[in-house]
Parts: C-alpha cells; sequence; structure tokens
C-alpha cells in the first residue's frame, strides 16, 4: 500500500483552517477553489468535480472536532485507485498559525508519482486559500 503526506504550513489561525476544512461540502469555495470546481452533497457523500473534469465520489468516515481532523475514502476513483483513504488535521504552530496533515493511503502503490503531484498541486491550492481569508471564506468586495 502506498501512502502520500503533506505538512502545509497555514498563515491562519488553526480555529479558522478547521473551520473551512470541516465544512465537507464546501471544499471547492472554502479550501481548494479552482482544484475542485464543485462539490455536491449526497446524503454524507460528497461528490467532487475536479479542474481536470474528473469527478469522485467521497464518502465521509469520520470528523472529530476535538482532533480537528476528518476522514474519507474515494470510491470509482478517476485514476485507477481500489483503495483510497484520506484525512486532513489542523494542528496549532507555537506562533499561532496552522499546520495542516494530509494524508491519503492508497492502492495500486503505484499511483504513488501521481498522487503526490496531484496533492502537491492541491496542498499549494489550499495554502494560499486558507492564508488568504479568515477561515477559508471569500473576501467580501465593499
Amino acid at each position: 500500500m502506498g501512502s502520500v503526506r503533506k505538512q502545509i504550513l497555514i498563515d491562519a489561525r488553526p480555529e479558522d483552517a478547521w473551520d473551512a476544512i470541516r465544512d465537507f461540502g464546501a471544499v471547492h469555495e472554502r479550501v481548494v477553489p479552482g482544484f475542485v470546481v464543485d462539490t455536491r452533497m449526497d446524503g454524507c457523500d460528497r461528490i467532487v468535480t475536479f479542474a481536470s473534469g474528473h469527478v469522485q465520489r467521497e464518502p465521509l468516515l469520520d470528523l472529530d472536532d476535538d482532533l480537528r481532523r476528518l476522514a474519507y475514502s474515494a470510491v470509482d476513483s478517476p485514476i485507477g485507485a481500489t483503495h483510497y483513504q484520506g484525512s486532513v488535521q489542523v494542528f496549532g504552530e507555537p506562533d499561532g498559525r496552522a499546520r495542516v496533515e494530509w494524508l491519503v493511503d492508497f492502492l495500486p502503490d503505484q499511483l504513488r508519482d501521481v498522487l503526490d503531484e496531484i496533492m502537491d498541486r492541491g496542498a499549494a491550492v489550499m495554502r494560499e486559500t486558507l492564508s488568504a481569508t479568515p477561515a477559508g471564506r471569500p473576501a467580501t468586495r465593499a
């Protein structure tokens, strides 16, 4: 089984980063806009559409506010994963900023390079979005 982990330092308070990340159905607006272009909820599953046009169903496995961690899986993987389980957790840094750890375990292991590249792009968007405005909310214009 392969694993890819990204640690992302965010210029935002951990509480604000978690508020955006825990909003499971708004990942396309609050966490990775442009990387994910649409999200639709179907019960506890989110159906995400990526910028590439690929669509993936992601059942929510766990959401823990005390640990600031959510876990999800992916079914009908457009990249051919036979197993895919991800988690995102927010930690506080001593300077008051947030550190986000995004971990994905998957099969087959040959997807490692593809997922590493995809997650690099997603992590960059996440860093920019969550650092730009409180709780990853789009800035309002006066």
